[in-house]
């Protein structure tokens, strides 16, 4: 079912993304439970991300979307919420694994 592994997929996403997001307040894993709660969301974003390949997605494609989404997303979040600079480079890099991404779509669409 091809809906179930873009869900699945959409829930690696935000594991990955939270996880990443946690990183910081692990202190470099030495926080007993952000660590835990960190390590606990990346194994859930990696078994959810090969669920999602396990339905039917195809791996060049879930990778992709799954770091090109996370990327993006983390970004944002360090911008919005842990302070971090933007700047055009940042923008153009971000925007560099979209297209990435899109060429990939495309060509998967092609077989």
């Amino acid at each position: 079912m091809p809906g179930v592994a873009w869900t699945l997929l959409g829930g690696a996403i935000l594991a990955e993304v939270i996880a990443t997001s946690m990183l910081k307040s692990t202190e470099g894993f030495t926080r007993l439970w952000p660590t835990l709660a960190c390590l606990l969301l990346y194994g859930a974003a990696f078994m959810l991300l090969a669920q999602s390949i396990s339905h039917g997605m195809q791996v060049g494609i879930a990778y992709a979307l799954w770091s090109a989404i996370g990327t993006t997303v983390i970004v944002a979040v360090g911008v919005t919420f842990l302070g971090e600079p933007i700047s055009t480079l940042k923008v153009i890099g971000v925007a560099l694994v979209v297209s990435g991404v899109v060429t990939l779509q495309l060509d998967g669409h092609q077989a």
